[in-house]
């Protein structure tokens, strides 16, 4: 069973950037979905953004133009680039791979946007 990790997560002021990144335990096809999900205190978990296989991209509309997703088929590694943070993007970050009939999740990662 594949596992994967965040990590980059902390605390940001308004408008800063920050870089997570989720680093999967083997090689996972380049063909699987990579995703990034978030929740904050009282809300529902949330797509952030996902890339399928070579480059189909989602992203959800409250990010768009300031999340970056990407990832690197040799580290076996997802990134998501946060930038012009708002305080409306204080969650727990998730990573989340999907890879034929399987999926996984991390445990998450903190971000906090506040001045």
């Amino acid at each position: 069973q594949v596992q994967v990790v965040e990590s980059g997560g902390g605390l940001v002021q308004p408008g800063g950037s920050l870089r997570l990144t989720c680093t999967a335990s083997s090689r996972i096809a380049v063909s699987s979905t990579r995703a990034w999900y978030r929740q904050a205190p009282g809300k529902q978990r949330e797509l952030v953004a996902s890339i399928v296989g070579g480059g189909y991209i989602n992203y959800a509309d409250s990010v768009k133009g300031r999340f970056t997703i990407s990832r690197d088929y040799r580290k076996n590694t997802a990134y998501l680039q946060m930038d012009s943070l708002k305080p409306e993007d204080t969650a727990v970050y998730y990573c989340y791979a999907k890879y034929g009939s399987a999926e996984v999740w991390g445990q998450g990662t903190q971000v906090t946007v506040s001045s």
